[in-house]
């Protein structure tokens, strides 16, 4: 009986503890007004960042991940105040940025990212500068979790704004990205370097997973237009990168849309694939794939060779886990991550001061997405799915 109650009382914790510390920063803005998070706390555990691109930012994934969190936690009104945020972006700005200001929107829509150069004296937006232009651009996987997340909404309250929304955002997604070059896809969506946007060529397997969840759950609604055609076009690119020889799935391809990208390989990308409606058994053999090369002690890294625990990518299998009924893994991954709890209530995306990522680092800093898929591994809520489906 002792150990049981180790394992749900760390679990029961991160319920706690991550859904309160989500809600408090959505509550600590008084009214019942628009907002987007901040992203991260300052490495010191709480507080802004110091490094001035993330200080105020507001990762159009990280808050729609914080959407879905609080409606799985029971907190529907702060649930709405991010996703009227997401709303007005997808339906007034001329396309879904990745990073946002955070804070209250005052107008229209939110306003882009940006600080104060102190060196330079002047007020830098992300757009017109290199360190933070990426936040400029418009990714699929993060325009379909956006649209995820007001679907959340739409079925949690029935209010059908939030459905219109995420249908513009899915058809925003079929007009610019949609592909037919070699097994046909959507590809990544707008890549934007200092106010010069161009398309981005390559297609990831994450963001086809994301498509393919998205499109199926509008199908599900009444929703006007082809939306489980959509389904199957993106989940038949994801079946296409399945390497059953290995038993994982490729990141995705290069800039051709057709050469599969065999190195490196991507947690998440393992991990998504499972909480798709009817995931084929067969794709679970890439949780063995992931025990061998992404573990290490208390979880798992982003990528390989692993360099350090991954608090958000441990939290997606402690949340794959628990839906393929793992319960025990899953709770022993929950432990390990109740352990990154910082001062200021988030979790540390990493343990070690510094992980890799694909193309950049992880660092330990306290994180709004970390800490909504520990919530939602702890409260058994899987993304793609309106609340209580299991398929």
């Amino acid at each position: 009986m002792a150990n049981t109650n180790t394992v749900i009382a760390p679990t029961a914790t991160i319920a706690r503890t991550g859904c309160n510390a989500i809600a408090s920063r959505v509550d600590a803005v008084p009214g019942n007004t628009a907002l987007l998070l901040r992203s991260y706390d300052s490495l010191r555990g709480q507080g802004a960042p110091d490094l001035p691109p993330l200080h105020s930012a507001a990762f159009t994934y990280d808050n729609a991940l914080a959407v879905i969190a609080l409606l799985a936690c029971g907190k529907p009104l702060q649930a709405e105040r991010i996703g009227e945020a997401l709303r007005l972006a997808a339906m007034n700005d001329t396309r879904l940025r990745d990073t946002y200001r955070a804070g209250v929107i005052k107008g229209s829509k939110p306003l882009p990212n940006g600080w104060w150069d102190a060196e330079r004296k002047r007020w830098v937006d992300a757009a017109h500068d290199y360190s933070g232009a990426y936040q400029d651009g418009t990714s699929c996987g993060n325009v379909a979790w956006a649209a995820l997340a007001l679907l959340a909404l739409h079925d949690a309250t029935g209010q059908t704004r939030w459905r219109d929304a995420a249908l513009h955002l899915a058809e925003w997604v079929v007009a610019n990205a949609e592909d037919a070059r070699g097994a046909g896809g959507f590809d990544g969506g707008i890549e934007a370097y200092l106010l010069v946007p161009k398309k981005a060529w390559w297609k990831s397997t994450e963001h086809n997973i994301d498509l393919a969840a998205l499109f199926a759950w509008l199908a599900r609604t009444d929703a006007p237009g082809g939306w489980a055609t959509q389904a199957r076009h993106a989940r038949d690119f994801v079946a296409a990168q399945w390497d059953a020889s290995s038993g994982h799935f490729w990141m995705g391809t290069t800039a051709d849309g057709a050469t599969s990208l065999r190195t490196p390989s991507a947690l998440d990308v393992q991990l998504w694939a499972q909480l798709l409606p009817n995931a084929p058994h067969e794709w679970q053999r890439a949780l063995s794939w992931i025990e061998r090369t992404n573990a290490v002690k208390g979880g798992f890294n982003f990528t390989d060779p692993p360099d350090g625990l991954w608090t958000e990518g441990t939290g997606q299998a402690a949340l794959v886990y628990r839906w393929l009924g793992r319960d025990t893994e899953a709770d022993t991954l929950l432990v390990s991550i109740a352990q990154q709890a910082s001062p200021g209530g988030f979790l540390y995306a990493t343990r070690e001061p510094r992980i890799t990522a694909i193309y950049s680092y992880y660092y330990r800093q306290p994180h709004l997405a970390a800490t909504a898929w520990a919530v939602l591994a702890a409260l058994d809520r899987n993304p793609y799915l309106p609340a209580g489906r299991r398929h």
